[in-house]
């Protein structure tokens, strides 16, 4: 059998399982989606944004690209933002990042990967921003793991300083921001960042709404 017939026939599976425990589970599903979360995470097949939170279908709005970037030019994401915030109305957006994220690792060196170049300028950007702290660390490894972070660190950031998410704070108390890294050796998520704001962010990035 074909790898992508399984995958058909596990869909059947698990249609089916759904309807055994609830017979109304897609005519629910169907009718709207009411998620109290966005996620922009990392298009990296190991992190699945609902597996590893243990939610469901419907409960969380999903975004993933290389390295989990907000980047001020990528219509898609501001496009998925703006939905998620002006119509879905979330609640929280978290920007999930992941330990030995190869898109950070290749940002890190000075390989030609092609046009990923400039999509891992960004987080090189980031690099530049904290080469001193990064400097300062001499074990390959903790300063990949530590430029994982500064990258959530970042993106986050990147998020408040959107007109979407300052209109959304005018406007009411919502959305929160989040920053979080999941370890792939423990499964377990840490939290790097927090911002609920525009105070937490730098003055010339704060716009006059």
């Amino acid at each position: 059998m074909k790898d992508y017939k399984k995958l058909l026939l596990n869909n059947k599976a698990w249609a089916a399982d759904r309807l055994s425990m609830d017979e109304t589970y897609f005519e629910r599903l169907a009718k709207d989606q009411k998620p109290e979360f966005l996620w922009i995470g990392c298009a990296d097949s190991r992190v699945p944004a609902e597996e590893i939170t243990n939610t469901q279908p419907g409960d969380v709005f999903v975004h993933r690209n290389v390295a989990n970037m907000v980047v001020h030019t990528d219509m898609n994401l501001l496009s998925v933002l703006q939905y998620g915030v002006e119509v879905l109305k979330v609640k929280h957006i978290i920007v999930c990042g992941h330990y030995n994220c190869g898109g950070v690792k290749a940002a890190m060196g000075n390989d030609d990967f092609g046009l990923i170049n400039k999509w891992l300028r960004n987080i090189k950007e980031v690099y530049s921003k904290h080469e001193v702290e990064l400097g300062g660390i001499e074990d390959e490894k903790q300063k990949f793991n530590r430029l994982v972070e500064l990258n959530v660190h970042e993106q986050v950031k990147n998020l408040a300083k959107t007109t979407i998410i300052q209109h959304a704070w005018q406007n009411g108390e919502y959305p929160h921001l989040h920053g979080w890294v999941f370890d792939l050796h423990t499964g377990l998520i840490k939290e790097v960042l927090n911002i609920d704001s525009p105070e937490q962010i730098d003055p010339i990035f704060r716009y006059n709404l």
